[in-house]
């Protein structure tokens, strides 16, 4: 997936979940920040980032956050880039897999999933989690309590129990890590979760992806250690 319109910026401080200040070319700006996460480690002032200028009018913010350098790695925090890569990536077969009849935002029971497919004859659902959280090359999910997050693992368990396949596909918005894992500190709930819904056949993918300034691409696979 690309941007359209990137500008370099230097970050200054959030201002709340939503808004952020930055400078570009000397000029403070409020931006638009594309994920309701923590990112208290990537945040940073003075860190090196990259805004999206949009051409919309009616927009409240002009610009919106979507890349920041951490150290020697380009990080993507934008929480809608995830499903946008993996509809590129799973249309290809990147998860080693002939899928068809790819769908996003699908419906099962009371749940809605990121994505449905057909795959060796069996209806799977499959849910996408972008990963930003990353401590000397090991990358976690989450960053801050999800009980949204724990209720899907539960509802792709469920899915499992009925017959279907389920997949859960841990999006790394960097390259350059070791593993991935729960982050069992911030939320063992979720951690917990995990563990479960693997145990009860429900497959787990973690890859990682190349990010610059412009755009994010899925690449390759990342152990996952739970």
């Amino acid at each position: 997936m690309k941007y359209n319109n990137i500008i370099k910026g230097r970050f200054i401080k959030r201002l709340n979940r939503f808004v952020a200040l930055c400078e570009i070319e000397g000029e403070e700006v409020y931006c638009h920040v594309k994920n309701t996460g923590r990112c208290g480690e990537i945040l940073v002032p003075d860190a090196e980032c990259y805004l999206e200028k949009s051409d919309n009018p009616n927009r409240k913010y002009t610009y919106s956050l979507v890349v920041v350098r951490k150290g020697e790695r380009l990080i993507n925090i934008d929480s809608q880039a995830p499903n946008k890569a993996a509809a590129e990536f799973l249309s290809g077969g990147g998860i080693g897999m002939e899928l068809y009849n790819l769908k996003a935002e699908k419906t099962f029971g009371k749940s809605r999933f990121d994505f449905y497919f057909e795959h060796n004859g069996k209806e799977a659902f499959l849910e996408v989690k972008g990963v930003t959280l990353e401590n000397d090359g090991v990358v976690s999910f989450p960053d801050a309590p999800t009980e949204r997050g724990t209720k899907h693992l539960n509802e792709l368990s469920d899915c499992v129990k009925k017959g279907y396949e389920a997949y859960v596909l841990f999006v790394v918005q960097m390259k350059g890590v070791s593993h991935f894992s729960p982050n069992s500190i911030t939320d063992p709930d979720f951690a917990e979760a995990l563990k479960r819904a693997q145990e009860s056949g429900v497959h787990i993918f973690a890859y990682d992806c190349f990010v610059s300034e412009t755009e994010m691409i899925i690449k390759d696979s990342v152990p996952v250690i739970l």
